[in-house]
């Protein structure tokens, strides 16, 4: 009797164990998690002092240029392969000077973001190319995204490079390069969120979010795609949702808000929405 009562204690300790460590080995649900279907389809591509046509040809020659030497694809594999990303620093304004100067907003890895006391990402590591190319000193002004156009459109700076859109109402502002970058939209839930398991298009995702209200709250980073996918623009092109559109300074606010619970979604650039779910998931 007290064998069998030894081999069942011993039974139930390995159990225990077993247990245990499937526990330790499972894995974790992520906080947040992006929903692999493009929601849209548009084109990056800078913008360029309507007053300086002769940067308009200079930059798209340098488009071309380093796409077909392999530099750009160089350029990308940093952030989006096994490279290391460069640190860009930038000279101080100075009217004085030849200066490249470059409107920006820093919020939008892998494109642009704060590093230091410098910056980084792939639009940066390019104004540093050009900015050499063109015999200037690089100066970089990081400010809201709203304000990026607008400081070009008013001649306050040279040139746009934050990861934009082409569109008709921000050529009332800018002269647009050759594009460079085919970019997406794409949407963010939480990690536990099963809504979208099974949708396999961009017309079983919408399908899902147009059967949503006005209760349901979307995150967006103000003045980009994502907020005029969400409000709805005819010039975009986008129906817009029958939700209410919450706007953020940056992607990063808007997924952690998501995570606090502020908002049920978020709708921000394909590779930006992928750096912050994966920064975010490292630091729960």
């Amino acid at each position: 009797m007290k064998k069998v009562t030894k081999v069942l204690a011993l039974l139930m300790t390995l159990v225990l164990v077993v247990g245990a460590f499937a526990a330790c080995g499972g894995e974790k649900t992520p906080a947040v998690k992006v929903i692999k279907i493009d929601l849209t389809e548009e084109e990056y591509a800078f913008g360029v002092d309507k007053e300086q046509p002769e940067l308009l040809t200079q930059v798209n020659a340098f488009i071309a240029e380093i796409k077909a030497n392999g530099k750009f694809e160089e350029i990308c594999n940093k952030y989006f392969a096994d490279g290391t990303p460069a640190v860009i620093q930038s000279a101080k304004y100075d009217e004085s000077k030849d200066q490249l100067v470059v409107a920006t907003n820093a919020a939008f890895e892998p494109f642009e973001y704060t590093n230091g006391d410098g910056y980084s990402g792939i639009d940066m590591e390019i104004a540093a190319l050009l900015a050499e190319k063109l015999g200037k000193e690089l100066v970089i002004q990081n400010m809201d995204f709203d304000a990026v156009c607008l400081s070009v459109g008013q001649h306050k700076c040279d040139i746009a490079m934050a990861g934009l859109t082409v569109n008709e109402a921000r050529k009332e502002y800018v002269n647009f390069s050759d594009a460079y970058y085919t970019a997406s939209q794409r949407l963010i839930v939480k990690g536990d969120n099963t809504q979208f398991d099974a949708c396999q298009t961009v017309a079983d995702v919408e399908a899902i979010l147009n059967s949503l209200d006005s209760a349901t709250k979307i995150g967006v980073q103000n003045g980009t795609t994502g907020q005029f996918y969400v409000e709805g623009d005819e010039d975009w092109g986008f129906d817009g949702l029958p939700v209410t559109c919450v706007g953020y300074k940056n992607g990063s606010m808007a997924v952690q808000d998501l995570m606090n619970g502020g908002v049920q979604y978020v709708i921000i650039d394909a590779a930006p929405a992928e750096c912050i779910t994966e920064a975010l998931n490292k630091m729960n």
